[in-house]
């Protein structure tokens, strides 16, 4: 089994990677910035920065063959300098490549974005091998952040998930949650827009391949639930996990725009009301069976939450 260091462990998807690669019989090292007794007793728990701090890589890599790298700001939000991002993002992960460069680590799996690599919202499918077009700090500061670990030249696979959706998840998905909940017909009927989207499971299954996979070292991975699905099928597989039918109004979404735009939401409409579809096929060629189906997923976030 491997000695494993996950940065970021308590987040979102960190905690539940600890958790499985810790009951898989591996050696993990979590770093968090406030340790809590959250894991398997087996889990060697560390305290770091918040990474806007220089922060003592070398120790944390005593003894470690792997890296899972998931801190940072996690999403693109008002209010969040430039410079914050590209501390955080950017130089962080630097310093850690370097770190591991020389710590003579195996292996530096780097959980990027796709919003490395387009906006919000994009025509076309999106692919690895695309020209990246980040549209803003976090996205710019996430496409650094991958070409600082290229350069480094450790061992190292870089994963783009999307928008990813589990019980527990914050931002855009929590409210469109609440919103499900309500018992009011909802305006979006006519939401055609395709959306790709992704189970934390299947992101977390994704990292183990890339982890297993002698194949996988030194690549870019998209990684995405194979189906994308529009905003109104969406909805619709929420309100199916709380036991309602979808109750959608065809309301134009250029209307919901110009309603969503007026109230300062642009952005976050175009971040479920957009269309983005983001192509796995190379990861699912390089053995990834996602095990999560994105509608029933969906269902069961909403049912628990």
């Amino acid at each position: 089994m491997t000695r494993i260091l996950v940065t970021g462990a308590s987040g979102f998807v960190g905690r539940a990677l600890v958790e499985g690669l810790a009951n898989a019989g591996h050696t993990v090292r979590a770093a968090m910035r406030q340790p809590a007794d959250v894991f398997p007793r087996s889990v060697e728990v560390v305290a770091v920065s918040d990474l806007t701090r220089p922060v003592e890589w070398r120790a944390l890599l005593n003894r470690m063959e792997t890296v899972v790298h998931l801190a940072g700001i996690a999403h693109a939000g008002p209010g969040i300098a430039e410079e914050a991002y590209d501390r955080v993002n950017r130089l962080a992960t630097a310093e850690l490549a370097a770190a591991a460069k020389a710590a003579g680590i195996h292996h530096l799996v780097f959980v990027s974005s796709i919003r490395a690599q387009s906006g919000p919202s994009a025509t076309g499918a999106l692919h690895e091998n695309d020209a990246p077009r980040p549209t803003d700090a976090y996205g710019r500061s996430k496409l650094a952040a991958e070409d600082a670990v290229r350069a480094a030249g450790v061992p190292h696979t870089i994963l783009r998930p999307v928008l990813i959706y589990g019980h527990g998840v914050k931002g855009n998905l929590a409210r469109l949650i609440d919103i499900a909940r309500t018992p009011w017909p909802l305006p979006f009927g006519l939401c055609h827009n395709r959306r790709s989207l992704l189970a934390r499971q299947n992101l977390i299954e994704a990292i183990h391949i890339a982890l297993q996979t002698d194949a996988a070292k030194n690549q870019t991975y998209i990684v995405a639930d194979p189906t994308p699905l529009s905003l109104a099928e969406i909805v619709g597989a929420l309100r199916a996990g709380i036991g309602r039918s979808p109750f959608l109004m065809p309301v134009p979404p250029a209307l919901i725009g110009l309603a969503a735009g007026a109230m300062g939401r642009n952005e976050e409409w175009q971040r479920v009301g957009g269309g983005l579809i983001a192509d796995p096929s190379k990861l699912i060629a390089a053995g990834w069976t996602p095990s999560v189906e994105t509608k029933a997923g969906l269902a069961a976030m909403a049912h628990v939450s």
